[in-house]
């Protein structure tokens, strides 16, 4: 079972999240009510988490005897003086980020315990604070996660450990578990030396407790809390604690019922392994046992407040996504008045582009002009974003929201740039072969010698659509070669067209593959770089050319990694102008969408496996037919970039682009900042 409790502070959205309020009103909803949801299984790296869901349990009122409480062992006498030698196990920090595809709860190695070198005291990993930008408000002031769920059907927060701040987080959380074990231990072996180190009563214990007696309170209803104050009394648990007459067996049952009250019903399991372990602590005297039993207490109800927090993106996404634009608008307008935010360098890099435009077709129409109406200048400079050979900080500011998206698809129009480059030089080996098959090597004589010789040699690195000087044709001049002396350069049988149709597309989805496993890169011409060789090799063993062409992955490795190169350049323009056509289609649906319909439609069609646009249409049809190397991913990301696209114009042609909106824009303005 994942183990959350070592949190720290708070992150909304991935990698990096720009925490703005923009002052405005909470939209007036209901507490949503809490649901339940299975433990998390733990996975091998960090990524975004779903947190399933289930039908929220009824409205139960908070009680000392419930009848959902554990099985409760004979009350034992207090905590034993003996102390343990086990060392406890270190569990991992955790931050918040917003989540999207795949069920995740950290769970770390034990770790060596670190020094204790001050006696101030310390705070829990999990606290009332940290978890407040879970709460509803918060979430509802957030402008970079209600951009996001715009776009993400799966968006949920979940712990994050990602980076060199994780890693604080988590000895930091080391740091406070390790001090809570060694106070316990000393408690039982030398009372009076623990005594005069904390006669204030300032310890990692009576901390604790307070900080899970306030997360409770965020999660209970309102009438509930003064019992669970009266029931949860720290400092009269610290006096009992002191006398040696602290039951801590019962106030493990209590907690629990008081937690199947408001939790998930999959959360039960968790919540009766905190029992025993605070049981068997208490009973067998073993700190250790405590200290983890503490720790999954303060797990439980960081993942109850995430559960919380993700049933309310649920419910509030239909209102939030509704009123994305007029939120952004007033958002942008009070950043832009106040001097934060310099909207000018857009202004004029929307103006470069409408003139670029303008030119570009003074002496004919626009291509799809009427598909793109008044969009298609800012959808031409979207476009070319994506380019790999466009420089990536080229992006105005007003794609603040905007980053992560615009590198995956940039990312995502690399590959499928080099995957048609390497294609490209395997049909020029392919054709190779068939003018190979299709030749006579011809013999002369050699009149001196009296012998046969072959004339010449081939190049393989000539250009392909010329034919090897070296081959000659039949006497008779028949375009195909004798069978009794056909032996050409390439050892492979002769393929008709659907043969050679198949093999090309298994090569292609072989080099899908590659890509699929090539480990992470810091940029997508970084990962093409160190995928070259064995790319090379691939087309090489699919074209039964020597394994040993010279230099063959040299010319892989350029092809594929020089984006101004002249291979990679007219690839890319070719791909340009098909994802406009592609693009035109999905702009004449999308744009006269409401915000939910849009989101319903442009996300709809990437859930799940339906992103595989090689098999499935842009809105689910499914294209058995479709050669993957034709669609290329271009019919998914001229989804994603229409969508794009089309809200960013939504918000900022009012603000920055189109000048017929110049006065409305200016009383928007003023309106925004009243």
């Amino acid at each position: 079972m994942g183990d959350q409790g070592a949190g720290g502070g708070i992150e909304s959205h991935m990698p990096t999240h720009r925490r703005q309020e923009s002052g405005e009103e909470p939209i007036p909803t209901e507490p949503a009510p809490e649901t339940r949801n299975p433990p998390a299984e733990p996975e091998a790296q960090d990524s975004l988490v779903v947190l399933p869901q289930d039908l929220p349990r009824g409205s139960r009122t908070l009680s000392r005897d419930g009848s959902t409480s554990p099985p409760v062992a004979n009350t034992a006498p207090g905590l034993s003086r003996n102390p343990s030698s086990c060392s406890t196990a270190a569990k991992p920090n955790s931050e918040y980020l917003t989540a999207q595809s795949q069920v995740l709860e950290s769970r770390s190695s034990p770790s060596p315990r670190p020094t204790i070198s001050s006696t101030r005291p310390l705070e829990p990993p999990v606290t009332k604070t940290t978890l407040s930008e879970l709460d509803v408000t918060k979430i509802i002031h957030n402008p970079k996660l209600r951009h996001d769920i715009n776009y993400d059907p799966e968006l949920h927060f979940r712990p994050n450990l990602d980076g060199e701040k994780g890693r604080r987080k988590q000895e930091k959380a080391n740091h406070f578990w390790t001090a809570l074990l060694d106070q316990l231990v000393l408690f039982l072996t030398d009372r009076e030396t623990f005594q005069m180190r904390h006669e204030d009563g300032d310890w990692c214990l009576p901390t604790l407790l307070k900080a899970v007696r306030d997360i409770i309170q965020t999660l209970v209803p309102h009438g509930d809390r003064k019992l669970l104050n009266e029931g949860l009394n720290v400092d009269l648990l610290m006096q009992q604690f002191n006398r040696g007459v602290a039951d801590l067996e019962s106030l493990a049952s209590w907690l629990a019922n008081i937690l199947k009250l408001h939790c998930a019903p999959m959360r039960d399991e968790w919540v009766d392994e905190m029992y025993q372990e605070l049981s068997n602590g208490n009973r067998n005297g073993d700190p250790q046992e405590l200290v983890k039993g503490m720790r999954s207490l303060l797990s439980v109800l960081e993942a109850m407040k995430l559960d919380v927090a993700n049933h309310q993106i649920r419910c509030l996404r239909p209102v939030l996504i509704e009123d994305t634009v007029d939120f952004e608008q007033r958002f942008f307008a009070k950043k832009i008045t106040s001097g934060k935010l310099a909207v000018r360098p857009a202004i004029n890099w929307y103006k470069a582009h409408q003139r670029r435009v303008e030119l570009q077709y003074a002496n004919c129409p626009m291509p799809y002009a009427q598909e793109f109406g008044n969009m298609a200048v800012i959808f031409d400079a979207i476009s070319r974003l994506m380019l790999p050979s466009v420089p990536a900080d080229t992006a105005p500011c007003t794609f603040l929201f905007d980053e992560d998206r615009i590198l995956k698809l940039r990312s995502d129009m690399y590959d499928s740039i080099c995957l048609e480059v390497c294609m490209r030089k395997y049909d020029g080996l392919e054709r190779l072969s068939r003018a190979t098959q299709l030749c006579v090597p011809s013999y002369v004589s050699d009149e001196s010698s009296g012998s046969n010789r072959l004339s010449g040699s081939f190049n393989f690195m000539a250009p392909m659509n010329s034919r090897p000087s070296s081959l000659a044709f039949s006497d008779h001049g028949s375009n195909f070669s004798s069978p009794r002396n056909s032996g050409g350069l390439f050892a492979q049988p002769s393929m008709d067209f659907g043969e050679s149709k198949a093999k090309s597309l298994e090569l292609y989805n072989s080099l899908v593959a590659l890509l699929h496993t090539a480990p992470p890169a810091n940029n997508p011409g970084e990962r093409w770089s160190g995928l070259a060789e064995s790319v090379s090799l691939q087309i090489l063993r699919y074209a039964n050319a020597p394994l040993s062409l010279p230099d063959f992955d040299q010319r892989i490795m350029e092809a594929v990694t020089n984006v101004h190169g002249e291979a990679f350049h007219e690839v890319e323009q070719m791909f340009h102008e098909r994802l406009m056509g592609e693009l035109a289609k999905r702009v004449a649906q999308f744009k006269n969408l409401s915000a939910v319909a849009l989101f319903s439609i442009a996300t709809g069609c990437r859930h799940g496996a339906a992103r595989d646009s090689a098999r499935v249409g842009p809105f689910g049809e499914h294209n058995t037919l479709r050669d993957p190397r034709e669609g290329a991913g271009l019919a998914d990301m001229a989804v994603r970039i229409a969508h794009l696209g089309i809200l960013h114009w939504r918000v900022w042609a009012l603000l920055a682009y189109d000048e017929e909106m110049e006065y409305e824009a200016q009383d928007h303005i003023v309106h925004a900042c009243q």
